[in-house]
């Protein structure tokens, strides 16, 4: 007789659906943003040589806030990814939910960057060019679709709808 442990669904409840609905979606959502900050500090910062996190001063001081930036992107990931293991030790990672918020997060954070850091606080460009222009649309207009897109995954993985957990 095999074991059938293995092979059982597990209902949730409304209310834990809620809960870990929840849970599911900040998991990715952490994940995206550490992740998404990862790509960006490695590929703009230390090998394209693009910008640092903070321009405005020395080249020693764009270092040290390059150091910050990758901690602050490993400690979102790490977070999201403790989130992640411990909904899978629950059997209540929705993964649809999950991928979602890591949509969601990675498309924010960038949009973020690109208007909040780039335009309103001005502390760095993508690329210091005469035609900044085309840098800046490329990378908002990404950030919208991939926030289009993570909200749309989230929508269609309501809890109603995705209530069977493997």
């Amino acid at each position: 007789m095999k074991d059938q442990t293995r092979h059982t669904q597990i209902r949730f409840t409304a209310e834990s659906q809620k809960a870990y609905s929840s849970r599911n979606l900040w998991s990715g959502f952490l994940f995206g943003v550490g992740l998404v900050a990862f790509i960006d500090e490695a590929v703009f910062h230390q090998l394209l040589h693009w910008h640092h996190f903070y321009d405005k001063s020395t080249m020693d001081i764009g270092l040290v806030a390059d150091g910050f930036f990758h901690a602050f992107s490993w400690f979102a990931t790490v977070a999201g990814l403790f989130m992640y293991a411990d909904l899978k030790r629950r059997h209540a990672l929705w993964r649809r939910r999950w991928w979602g918020g890591v949509l969601l997060g990675v498309g924010v954070f960038q949009l973020y960057d690109g208007i909040i850091h780039h335009k309103v606080m001005r502390i760095h460009q993508i690329r210091y060019v005469e035609n900044v222009l085309v840098y800046d649309l490329v990378w908002n207009i990404l950030a919208v679709i991939l926030v289009i897109i993570g909200a749309i995954v989230i929508r269609r993985s309501k809890p109603s709808r995705e209530a069977e957990i493997k």
